[in-house]
C-alpha cells in the first residue's frame, strides 16, 4: 500500500471573525463567497488558527449568505474566538506522494471585513 499523506489543499489567511455563538451544535459559518474562492466545500472538516491567541480548533464548515462576510465560531469553539479575532482557515486533503508534490494549494486573503479578496500563493 502507497504512503498517504495529508496536504493543504486551501486556506483563507487572517480572515475576521464577525461572530461567536456559542448556543450552536457547532461549526464555522464562512460567507460562501469566501468558500467558493477558496475551494472549501460546505462541511469539509477545516483547522481555525486564531492569530490572537494561538488557539486551533478543527470542526467543519457551514455556508453562510453570499456578500456577508460572515465568519461565525459556533458551538464550544465559540469560547476560543471573538468578534474582531484574526483567523486562518486551512482544510487539507488526503494524496499520496505524487500529489502530493504537484499540489498548489488555493489561498485566499481577505479584506475589507471579508466583503472581498485577493489571491495569493505561499512561499517555499
Amino acid at each position: 500500500m502507497e504512503d498517504q499523506f495529508h496536504i493543504l489543499k486551501s486556506k483563507i489567511h487572517r480572515a475576521v471573525v464577525t461572530q461567536a455563538e456559542l448556543d450552536y451544535i457547532g461549526s464555522i459559518t464562512v460567507d460562501e463567497d469566501l468558500l467558493d474562492a477558496s475551494g472549501i466545500f460546505p462541511f469539509e472538516k477545516v483547522l481555525i488558527s486564531n492569530m490572537r491567541n494561538g488557539a486551533r480548533v478543527e470542526t467543519y464548515t457551514i455556508a453562510g449568505a453570499r456578500g456577508t462576510g460572515v465568519i461565525c465560531l459556533n458551538g464550544p469553539t465559540a469560547f476560543f474566538f471573538e468578534p474582531a479575532d484574526e483567523v486562518i482557515i486551512m482544510a487539507f486533503k488526503i494524496t499520496d506522494a505524487k500529489g502530493a508534490r504537484e499540489t498548489k494549494p488555493i489561498v485566499i486573503f481577505p479584506k475589507n471585513n471579508n466583503l472581498s479578496y485577493e489571491f495569493g500563493e505561499l512561499k517555499q
